[in-house]
């Protein structure tokens, strides 16, 4: 039994770890590492290289977050029953899906690929999401929105975004496993932000400006 969730996990891990933030960056000459505030996600790159390139990594980012949690599903799905590990148990097949979105936020956050730096897992955390739990994931896509239109502070959006997961997935009476998936996620997201928060409260955070 144990077999199943460690695959999960490790794909998960090694999906999250594939650091598309670095490798555009690198198709256009920059060490995202060394440019704008070093961040590999996709905020820095559209800073710096513009709105194609953020764009880009945005959607590979989230990308990774739906096939980790997404692929563990369709695998236990499509069995035959005879081979089937879980029958046909949806929560037994969500839980490989908490697996391996929880390992690629971890992948993301912490890439083996680039000496275990990484981005904050806004984006991969979405994408799974969608997947997983996909109101709350609707609500926080919305949260963002609002936030940032209003606001125009992408680090702000993403801080509320991510505080609305949890919130909704408790209000919602979704099974445990979720509400403690949606929990742990955010927690990592907000350490994440650590020094974004420390710069909203100082008033230094800066504002979003359009790059073409």
């Amino acid at each position: 039994m144990i077999l199943p969730f460690l695959i999960a996990a490790l794909v998960g891990y090694f999906l999250g770890a594939l650091p598309f933030g670095y490798l555009v960056a690198r198709a256009h000459g920059v060490d995202i590492f060394k440019a704008g505030s070093g961040n590999p996600g996709a905020t820095n790159v559209k800073r710096v290289l513009g709105s194609k390139a953020g764009n880009t990594v945005y959607l590979f980012d989230a990308l990774k977050g739906v096939v980790a949690a997404g692929w563990p599903l369709f695998w236990c799905f499509g069995m035959r029953p005879s081979d089937q590990l879980f029958g046909h148990d949806q929560s037994a097949a969500s839980m490989l899906g908490v697996a391996g979105l929880v390992a690629a936020v971890l992948g993301h956050s912490f890439s083996c690929f680039t000496r275990f730096k990484g981005g904050k897992g806004v984006a991969t955390a979405s994408g799974g999401l969608l997947v997983l739990m996909p109101v709350p994931g609707l609500i926080a896509i919305f949260v963002w929105t609002l936030t940032f239109v209003t606001s125009r502070y992408v680090s702000l959006a993403s801080i509320l975004a991510t505080l609305s997961v949890p919130t909704a997935a408790w209000s919602l009476g979704l099974p445990l496993a979720l509400k403690l998936m949606a929990t742990g996620l955010s927690g990592l997201v907000l350490v994440r932000h650590y020094a974004n928060i420390r710069r909203l409260l100082a008033g230094t955070e800066h504002h979003w400006t359009r790059k073409p």
